[in-house]
């Protein structure tokens, strides 16, 4: 187990100081004005660059382990983090925010993590494990949101990101821990060229895509522009910032339900269950009036299936292909995910500076989630075997 935690010691950190970025939005374009829209063009280029890098960084770990991924890309991401307040323009930002803080922060997440795990740990136990790695990114953003924004009053928003820079750095002492054993060792095979050729014509493996897409959207919506709705509605930043922590929060109950679910439930079904609920909070949420309460009760009920997601997702790649390329195949999952992620993040930007406000938006969020529910029911998947029966065979 310490390989479990100490990946989900890591996640917490990447996904911490990544999900919190939103709130850096308004103190930005008050200090360069740059505005919203360029601003989220950045965060978009970054929501796409860090899904682009999984299957690279997961290839890299499948041949090489993770020990090394993982340093470079806590390294690149404190360097990123620490090189954005001196950029003043938009490329600047882009070049800081959307390319060297995604970079360093993909490589550092879910796909070389789960990947590590899966390879170091007996099949009974992978479940568990990915839900409790999951659950550490959503404590990471239950505890960051909170305090990034209180170093954003206290410091400014540079001095801030240089608090956070330093904390990546200081999550370099868990990667030991996480690749202990060095590369994990597999015989024969077909090559990872192959084994993605092979995934790519596969219509379940499709299917989990396009449903994946739609939760990179919604994610990727909400936690660059939930302050800027916060703001609309008239409330104070606060409610904001503990929005997203709560959504952390519920997330790590999420997240290891999801985990034990997967060893008990046929994953696309959990999946199928989370994108519809998603579905139905979104309308639920439009129609009830704007109050700290409604956005601390819409952040519970997202909560729950936030990032939780990701385990039986994972596992319906390794029921598929199996976990000699997980890394490799499930960071391309990752990657269509933040495709989704990318229009999620930029049409938020554009809705709020054409239209005044982000009506259209959630109508589009909600339309996507319920799409998700439904493309997920047809992916090939077998029913899960009880563990003593599995035991026995």
């Amino acid at each position: 187990m310490v390989v479990t935690f100490a990946a989900a010691a890591v996640l917490m950190v990447t996904m911490g100081a990544r999900n919190t970025l939103g709130l850096f939005v308004s103190p930005i374009n008050s200090s360069t004005g740059l505005g919203v829209v360029t601003i989220s063009f950045a965060l978009a280029i970054a929501q796409f660059v860090w899904g682009a890098v999984q299957p690279l960084a997961g290839a890299l770990a499948d041949r090489h382990g993770p020990r090394p991924v993982l340093v470079w890309g806590l390294v690149v991401l404190a360097f990123g983090t620490a090189l954005t307040p001196f950029m003043s323009s938009g490329l600047g930002l882009v070049l800081a925010l959307g390319f060297l803080t995604a970079i360093g922060s993909g490589a550092a997440s879910f796909s070389v993590l789960l990947g590590a795990a899966a390879q170091r740990l007996p099949p009974h136990a992978r479940g568990t494990a990915s839900g409790v790695i999951n659950a550490g990114g959503s404590f990471g953003q239950f505890v960051f949101a909170p305090i990034t924004q209180k170093l954003i009053q206290g410091l400014g928003w540079a001095g801030a990101m240089w608090a956070l820079a330093v904390a990546m750095l200081a999550a370099l002492p868990l990667v030991g821990a996480v690749a202990q054993g060095g590369p994990a060792v597999h015989k024969g095979g077909e090559g990872a060229l192959s084994a993605v050729r092979g995934a790519l014509r596969d219509r379940s493996y499709l299917l989990l895509h396009a449903g994946f897409f739609t939760c990179g959207f919604h994610i990727a919506f909400l936690v660059t522009h939930l302050p800027g709705e916060v703001d609309l509605c008239g409330l104070p930043v606060t409610v904001a910032s503990w929005s997203l922590a709560i959504i952390g929060l519920a997330n790590i109950a999420g997240s290891l339900l999801a985990g034990a679910a997967v060893s008990r439930y046929r994953s696309k079904l959990a999946l199928a269950l989370m994108y519809g609920s998603r579905a139905a909070l979104i309308l639920l949420y439009l129609a009830a009036p704007k109050t700290p309460a409604t956005f601390y009760l819409f952040a519970f009920g997202l909560g729950l299936t936030w990032l939780s997601t990701v385990p039986p997702t994972a596992a319906i790649v390794g029921k598929l292909f199996g976990i000699r390329y997980l890394a490799t195949l499930f960071g391309l999952t990752l990657l269509s995910h933040q495709v989704g992620a990318f229009f999620g993040a930029w049409l938020g930007g554009i809705a709020i500076e054409r239209l005044g406000s982000y009506q259209w938006m959630w109508y589009a969020d909600a339309a996507l989630a319920a799409f998700a529910a439904v493309v997920n029911l047809p992916i090939r998947e077998a029913r899960v075997r009880p563990a003593r029966a599995a035991a026995a065979a």
